[in-house]
């Protein structure tokens, strides 16, 4: 498991169990039970958050909000690498080779 290498598109990833996940007004909340915090990963974070229920790769993940959204596929990868940089940063998902 990773914590502090540099993520890349062939990593797996995965959400860290322990989370308690609830839908508010169309964002995702989550309340981490090993650290105590509150989390609101939006809509967006909270559609990521369902596509790593179980290991993808990050370009796996990339491709599929590409399907689904009209965005450039440099921003989209800037953004996701950005927001699992911050799951993995609070311990909230599993990085495998």
């Amino acid at each position: 498991m990773l914590k502090t290498k540099e993520l890349t598109q062939n990593h797996l990833i995965s959400q860290m169990e322990g989370n308690i996940i609830s839908d508010m007004d169309g964002e995702t909340v989550m309340l981490s039970i090993h650290n105590g915090k509150y989390y609101n990963l939006g809509e967006l974070g909270g559609e990521i958050w369902s596509l790593i229920k179980n290991p993808i790769s990050i370009e796996e993940l990339v491709a599929t909000l590409l399907s689904r959204y009209e965005v450039d596929q440099t921003e989209c990868e800037e953004q996701v690498h950005a927001f699992l940089n911050q799951l993995l940063k609070e311990s909230l998902i599993k990085i495998e080779e």
